[in-house]
């Protein structure tokens, strides 16, 4: 792939990566099959993440976290996506890059104090709550409701597919606060700490693909959350997760290019080792074309999202560029990837080969934070 650290990368962005890259090969990989016949990411994994500072990369300093920029967490998401297992990307970002920002962004001090250096040190894991069975990319459907008692809120409801509902210790959840208020007014966010009478977690999901990423559903009947609970101004959730939608977009986007990263290296790698018509696959010109094609297009795609990302670090508005991203790169991604599979013949089906993991786990990028074809109406709009 093009090398475009040199042009977006400070010195201590390429020492991140440089670190990651060493952790994921070396703790990562040799365990995460055993994390997929689990079920779920263990917890000392998580607190190994948090010792070495990947778990607070985009925090500020005073809670522990590292302080780096929107590259930053680019280059956090592609190296997580390197690994090729895209449920551990998927549960350590949505607690780390995801869930956790929410805190830091909407958080009084009090709050943030209480709750930031746990997160950050993997000792206590994130979830974020807002889907629901009538509603996904739709998230002005929510039925979730959150009615104030005294100095509590009463939440009743459900959200399904929650990714670390198992392994989460603090739920950022979203309900509808003024049943009254229409379109995208009347929600707010709420922490929500496991063990909370009212609050319970359902069956565990069987996936096709994600197997170390668990997931399920969330159950609130008549669960009581203390006021002080509430994160950020009531009423405002819907525009306070707005804020931070940029940077999940280019989260989504950044596993997807290290996962393609890592489709293609094993891909090349099989097709220059395997014999087949008096030489190598790789003779093979429309192969080699193939793989040309695949190449370039991921190397464009690589492009916009550090573009973005650098607009983002710059503090400007990243929107249409961080949209463009979450609308073509999980395509992309999945397009590649069953190209490679294909290339690798039979192999490419047998749980035993990586492509197939990696197959397996392309699907979810492009439905979760927004559907593709939502993703293409909010381009348009922004055009």
């Amino acid at each position: 792939m093009i090398d475009l650290d040199s042009t977006f990368l400070t010195e201590e962005h390429r020492m991140l990566r440089g670190q990651l890259r060493r952790f994921v090969e070396t703790e990562v990989m040799p365990a995460a099959k055993a994390w997929e016949k689990a079920g779920q990411i263990p917890a000392e994994a998580f607190r190994r993440m948090g010792e070495l500072g990947f778990l607070g990369l985009s925090m500020p300093v005073e809670y522990g976290g590292s302080g780096f920029d929107t590259l930053g967490s680019v280059v956090f998401g592609e190296e997580l996506g390197r690994s090729g297992f895209g449920g551990f990307g998927a549960s350590v970002t949505d607690h780390a890059d995801i869930a956790a920002p929410m805190i830091r962004r909407n958080g009084s001090a009090e709050q943030c104090a209480r709750y930031l250096p746990g997160i950050i040190a993997g000792e206590r894991i994130c979830a974020l709550g807002v889907t629901e069975p009538g509603g996904g990319s739709d998230l002005i459907r929510m039925k979730t409701s959150a009615r104030k008692d005294g100095d509590s809120y009463i939440l009743n409801g459900q959200k399904t597919f929650i990714t670390n509902a198992y392994c989460g210790d603090l739920f950022v959840v979203v309900a509808r606060t003024d049943p009254e208020a229409k379109g995208a007014t009347g929600f707010s966010i709420f922490l929500v700490e496991k063990g909370t009478p009212g609050f319970s977690i359902g069956a565990r999901f069987e996936k096709t693909g994600w197997q170390c990423a668990d997931m399920s559903d969330l159950f609130f009947t008549d669960c009581r959350v203390p006021a002080a609970n509430l994160l950020g101004e009531e009423h405002r959730g819907f525009y306070l997760m707005m804020q931070g939608i940029e940077h999940e977009r280019l989260s989504i986007g950044s596993q997807c290019l290290g996962l393609a990263e890592r489709a293609i290296e094993i891909t090349l790698r099989w097709l220059k080792e395997r014999p087949a018509y008096r030489g190598m696959l790789w003779d093979l010109q429309s192969i080699r074309h193939d793989m040309a094609q695949m190449s370039s297009e991921l190397a464009a795609a690589k492009l916009l999202v550090y573009h973005a990302a650098a607009k983002k670090s710059r503090g400007e508005s990243a929107r249409m560029e961080a949209t463009m991203v979450k609308a073509l790169v999980p395509e992309l991604l999945k397009r590649a990837v069953d190209k490679c599979v294909q290339l690798h013949g039979g192999m490419g089906y047998m749980r035993e080969a990586e492509i197939e993991r990696i197959w397996r786990d392309t699907r979810p990028h492009s439905l979760g934070g927004g559907a593709s074809a939502v993703m293409l109406d909010e381009v348009a709009k922004l055009l």
